[in-house]
């Protein structure tokens, strides 16, 4: 396993945390679920421009644009849901078991996406090793949600 990677996504999963106790504080400020997480979406963009002014970075071309597939254009969408659901499901589920249902749902569709190749994906069947692995982390997940 590549250490950098691996450091890297441990990071952001821990912030994940972070993120839905600020877009709690948020809805409570607000009094609206929406509404935090659209200010989150927005502090998030402001961030995104900041960066790539800061990088220089140019904007794709129309030939770019056009190449990307349809599907491709949705990941905001599901952005969206997930720190919509983790608003609303946070303070109801508690930090662990969020986050544990939110890595098994993860888990799951990595497996089907890998082990077909979808979206881009390599092909990575899911051997026995992989399954057993999995088989663990859910059951993790059910001695967390006792």
């Amino acid at each position: 396993m590549p250490l950098l990677p691996a450091v890297l996504a441990f990071v952001a999963g821990s912030g994940l945390v972070v993120q839905v106790a600020m877009n709690m504080a948020l809805t409570r400020a607000f009094g609206n679920g929406a509404l935090a997480v659209l200010v989150n979406f927005l502090v998030g963009t402001l961030a995104l421009v900041a960066l790539l002014l800061a990088t220089r970075t140019m904007l794709p071309s129309r030939e770019q644009l056009v190449s990307v597939p349809a599907w491709a254009w949705a990941g905001g969408l599901l952005g969206a849901l997930y720190v919509s659901v983790a608003n609303f499901a946070g303070p109801r589920l508690g930090a662990l078991l969020l986050l544990a249902l939110a890595v098994s749902g993860q888990m799951f569709a990595a497996i089907l996406v890998d082990h077909y190749g979808l979206l881009g994906y390599a092909v990575q069947p899911a051997s026995t090793q992989r399954l057993l692995g999995a088989a663990l982390l859910l059951g993790g997940l059910l001695l967390i949600a006792r």
